[in-house]
């Protein structure tokens, strides 16, 4: 991996084949390793750059009070850092609501939106009661051993028919998880609402989701396709949360016809 300083913390990416640059945010018990076949399929028509967000990977730990404004900073200036100029950027659960984030505080900076498994931030897409039990689990899992938070945590991730070997993959990754980085991701996800900047993103935007998604159910994605002007939505069948990982494929297809449909 690359390394490269931003706003006082150590960040780690990937970045791999050239064209136009794609940024892959991951979601907060992953990291940029979750994107592989992302990696793999589209950098022979993308420059595709996955980053470890701070907290995550071979990123640096952010401060406790770290919340998505930060995150969305932090990640504009290491798209500056790297002269991504205006990249596409595809987003994955917590990366999705920090893709959005990014737009509300950075407009110029997204050429295109991906939001996979997305939300408009817990407080922006669920019940009040359903973002704080979630809230509620993740700091406490975030204080168990490493096995037994991955344990706890995939099969909200995964439908019961995705590959064993897929899951156990995965399950390696998240296990690898920073503590203090997986709760200031939790606190930051549980906290946003990102609902009121759907309505002004003048960016094309694609939207996918498993309809076997346990976290981020159709009605959250039903919800942003509505919000957010000409937004396309697809939907993958059986498919759950993690559509990256168990459908690389589909996903890697959606994303480059969309992005090949955008004018320069």
């Amino acid at each position: 991996m690359k390394h490269v300083e931003v706003n006082g913390l150590h960040i780690g990416y990937d970045r791999v084949g050239s064209g136009p640059p794609l940024v892959l945010l991951h979601g907060f018990v992953g990291d940029s390793r979750e994107w592989r076949r992302q990696i793999e399929g589209l950098s022979n028509e993308f420059t595709v750059v996955a980053w470890d967000a701070p907290g995550a990977g071979q990123s640096s730990d952010p401060p406790a009070s770290f919340r998505m404004p930060d995150y969305a900073d932090c990640l504009a200036a290491f798209i500056d850092a790297l002269a991504l100029g205006r990249p596409h950027v595809a987003g994955l659960s917590f990366g999705g609501a920090l893709a959005l984030e990014l737009y509300r505080r950075h407009p110029t900076v997204p050429r295109t939106l991906v939001l996979a498994g997305a939300y408009a931030g817990w407080t922006g897409s669920l019940p009040p009661e359903a973002a704080a039990e979630r809230l509620r689990k993740s700091l406490m899992l975030a204080d168990h051993p490493p096995d037994t938070f991955a344990a706890a945590m995939i099969p909200t991730l995964f439908p019961e028919s995705t590959p064993t070997a897929v899951v156990q993959n995965f399950a390696a990754i998240v296990s690898e998880f920073h503590p203090e980085g997986f709760r200031a991701m939790a606190r930051s996800l549980a906290e946003a609402d990102l609902r009121d900047v759907l309505p002004r993103i003048r960016v094309p935007t694609l939207l996918v989701y498993g309809d076997q998604d346990a976290r981020a159910s159709l009605n959250v994605a039903e919800d942003l396709h509505r919000a957010i002007p000409e937004s396309r939505l697809v939907v993958l069948p059986g498919v759950g949360h993690m559509s990256n990982v168990e459908a690389g494929d589909r996903l890697n297809a959606e994303i480059r016809e969309f992005l090949r449909s955008i004018r320069p």
